[in-house]
């Protein structure tokens, strides 16, 4: 499919408009590993996912990482795109979880068509509030649910993103994304395997019994 397709206003604007956003949006290609977006860089612009996967976290000083959320096919990354957001006080980086192809809306251009059309202002405020949601639902998670909780929901959602029970993540990986230490995920991990939810191998950890993590991810 065409860029006209991914981007849901885009019909809105003109003929022209619409030729000036397509002669000037390119579509990139991006290795898995890349570091699309550091805190404190000049901003990027904005990517549009056409296939792929992107993570945003945050890291504290010591190097601790914690997924904040990731996008796919049709997302729109919109912190590469930070410098348009006045307020925003938090640092976030973003990498590319798989090699991934986007094309990117330049600023000036993308913040040309937010003056000049409400759609896409509305757009723009439309994926601010979807983040926004996640950034709140990741807190949820954080206050009110015990670890055993997180990692099972982690589990079960690698697994559907993936569409397969065997995932090749080390637990360095999920400590990672999870804002903990490599140490708790491997005590939880040997727990599940212990239960019968998990079986681990190296390098990666098989959902033996599904019903069993989700028991445990809704467990109160």
């Amino acid at each position: 499919m065409c860029f006209s397709e991914y981007f849901p206003v885009f019909y809105v604007l003109s003929p022209k408009d619409q030729s000036m956003l397509a002669s000037r949006t390119a579509l990139r290609q991006i290795k898995k590993g890349t570091m699309l977006h550091r805190s404190g860089e000049d901003c990027l612009g904005l990517l549009l996912i056409r296939s792929g996967q992107l993570r945003a976290f945050i890291s504290s000083p010591e190097g601790k990482e914690i997924t904040v959320y990731r996008l796919f096919e049709r997302d729109v990354c919109l912190f590469s795109a930070s410098c348009i957001m006045k307020n925003i006080q938090f640092d976030l980086f973003i990498t590319a979880e798989k090699d991934t192809e986007a094309w990117l809306i330049p600023l000036d251009v993308y913040q040309d068509l937010s003056a000049r059309y409400a759609a896409v202002a509305n757009y723009t405020n439309e994926l601010m509030g979807a983040r926004f949601t996640e950034v709140m639902w990741l807190m949820e998670q954080i206050l009110f649910q015990s670890f055993d909780q997180r990692l099972a929901s982690f589990l079960l959602e690698e697994s559907a993103i993936e569409g397969a029970f065997t995932l090749s993540l080390t637990h360095e990986k999920i400590a990672s994304h999870l804002g903990t230490a490599r140490e708790v995920v491997t005590r939880m991990l040997r727990y599940f395997q212990s239960e019968g939810a998990v079986r681990l191998s190296r390098g990666a950890i098989e959902i033996a019994d599904e019903k069993k993590l989700l028991d445990i991810s809704l467990r109160r």
